[in-house]
Formats: structure tokens, C-alpha cells, sequence
């Protein structure tokens, strides 16, 4: 490989320079879901036009053609776990990240005004949400009321406020219970308090290429990818590399590579502190892998996941 792989990342991610005209954002769900949270969170210093996508396909159709500036994309959450499909999703598109953004998530019963927890009869959200809840939602299951997955959580709640569906409640954020006028029975049924979901912020900037300074130093995290050889100890060898320039690797997850039986792409996170040691390793990194992309450079998302006193 020619060059330094930093300077190649620079001729290939746009910069992250907002102009002052309004952006389209695509999120997963409808207004008042987490990714429109997240969304409006992240872009807090600029106009924004939300672009609801029912799945995430749907969301990354629509930036792929052209239909928005940026997309929205929960990756992970604390409690649930990795949304793996995503990064499948990831991988077909070849989207670059931009950012990241972490949202506490808290989650809700609510449902039509008027309604208690002994009016109903049923409960619904998006699986991930449920899955989020099961302490509570066991108890209501015990109890005979039916637990049904949907499309996304605001999207449930809207579709009860529109068709006035006593019985059936939401689990969504307290935004969505205010856009579409719902009562909530009880706050903060998730199972546990330190539930985060963390959000990429992706572009598809194929026709915006843009060269960046090497000298930028706004940047502490890199998202990349890579495949291996099919032999023991490849990614071990990886590994050794992340360790010996001091990177601090804070996610890695695997998907399977389609024709091929039992051989994987690798999408792993790095923190680093010195431009200069994720380029050093970057560079040895690519001696040892195969199909090496960077997928993203960019200022790590602000957590408050500190340790519970």
C-alpha cells in the first residue's frame, strides 16, 4: 500500500463542516423515536429536516440515493447488546461515519388518556425495547396482557393515538407520549437505569471527496474494518498491533463474509490520543489484513456512563 493510510483517509472523509442551510437527517422511526432524539442532540447547532425511514434499510436506500445529507444509526446499547445487522448494512454501503453520539435511554409505558394498567391488553414496541423492559413487561405477561413487537417505538405510539386504540399501550421515550398526546402509566420501566444506545452519524460522500490537514487534531476515534487470512493467530497479530502504539480498542464485532463458509470482516473501534501512533499502526495493521477500508475519523460521542457511586 502507497503513502500513509492517514493521508489517503484524508483525501477520502469529507469534512465535517456544517454549512448554515438546513440538513436532511434519516433516522429509524418516526418523530419522537431515540434516533430522533439522537439526531437533534448531535445536530443541536444546526437546522435540521428529519427523514423517517420505518427500517433501516429503508434508511440507508434513502441516503445511498441521495435522499438526505446524513443518516442516524444505532449501532449498540448497553443492555440489548450490538445490532449486528447494521453493521451488515454498514459493510453493503460503504457509508464513511462522521460521528457518534451516546443517549440515555429511558423507556415508558404510556398509552391514550384515560387508560391504567389494569385497562390493558396489550403492549407494544420495537423488540429491542422489549427486550430492554423484560423485568416489567414479565410481570404484565404473567398477567395475561400480550407483548407484541412493532416496527419502532414511536411509530407504536402514534399508531394508538391515531386509531384511539384503548387497551394497548407503547413502550417510547416520554417525547413520543408528548407529540402524540399519550398519558404515561409509568416512567422508566427499562430493566436497568445505565441503558445507552449508541448512534454512528453516516454520509454517503462518494461525490464529496475533500482533502483534510494532517495537522487536524479534533479527531481521537477511528472506526475500520478489515478481513484475514484463514490461519491461526491473524488477528491476534492485529491485536499486539492496536497494543504496541498505545490504541485503546473499544469495540470489535464480526460478520460473516457471504461465499464464504466460516470466514469473517472484522469492524473494530479505536481511541487514540497522538495521530501519529493510529497512523504507525494503521500502517502495520494493513501489512497483516486484507480488504483494509477506514471507514471513519472522527471526535469520540460524550458519554455519562460513569461508574455508580
Amino acid at each position: 500500500m502507497k503513502g500513509s493510510l492517514i493521508r489517503d483517509l484524508f483525501l477520502n472523509i469529507s469534512n465535517k463542516n456544517y454549512e448554515e442551510k438546513m440538513k436532511k437527517v434519516a433516522i429509524q422511526g418516526v418523530q419522537g423515536a431515540f434516533h430522533d432524539i439522537a439526531a437533534r442532540e448531535y445536530f443541536s447547532d444546526i437546522k435540521i429536516d428529519l427523514v423517517e425511514c420505518i427500517t433501516f434499510e429503508e434508511l440507508f436506500a434513502t441516503i445511498q440515493n441521495g435522499g438526505c445529507d446524513y443518516g442516524m444509526v444505532a449501532v449498540e446499547n448497553s443492555v440489548a447488546g450490538i445490532l449486528s445487522h447494521n453493521y451488515f448494512l454498514l459493510n453493503e454501503y460503504s457509508f464513511k461515519i462522521v460521528g457518534e453520539h451516546y443517549l440515555r435511554i429511558v423507556q415508558n409505558l404510556i398509552a391514550l388518556p384515560g387508560s391504567s394498567l389494569e385497562s390493558l391488553k396489550e403492549v407494544r414496541s420495537h423488540p429491542i425495547a422489549l427486550r430492554q423492559c423484560h423485568k416489567f413487561l414479565n410481570a404484565l405477561r404473567e398477567k395475561g396482557i400480550r407483548i407484541v413487537e412493532s416496527e419502532d417505538t414511536a411509530l407504536a405510539a402514534k399508531s394508538i393515538a391515531e386509531n384511539k386504540l384503548y387497551g394497548i399501550a407503547a413502550v417510547a421515550g416520554e417525547l413520543a407520549a408528548t407529540i402524540y398526546g399519550l398519558d404515561v402509566l409509568e416512567r422508566g420501566i427499562e430493566s436497568n437505569e445505565r441503558n445507552f444506545t449508541r448512534f454512528l452519524v453516516v454520509e454517503n460522500n462518494a461525490n464529496e471527496i475533500q482533502p483534510k490537514d494532517y495537522t487536524d487534531s479534533s479527531y481521537d476515534k477511528a472506526s475500520i474494518s478489515f478481513t484475514l487470512s484463514h490461519e491461526p493467530g491473524m488477528l491476534c497479530g492485529v491485536l499486539q498491533v492496536f497494543q504496541s502504539y498505545g490504541l485503546n480498542m473499544t469495540m470489535i464485532q464480526s460478520t460473516p463474509l457471504p461465499g464464504k463458509e466460516w470466514e469473517y470482516k472484522f469492524f473494530v473501534d479505536l481511541v487514540f490520543s497522538e495521530m501519529e501512533s493510529l497512523s504507525g499502526a494503521l500502517d502495520n495493521v494493513a501489512k497483516l489484513v486484507h480488504s483494509f477500508t477506514i471507514t471513519g475519523l472522527y471526535q469520540k460521542g460524550e458519554t455519562s456512563m460513569q461508574p455508580s457511586v
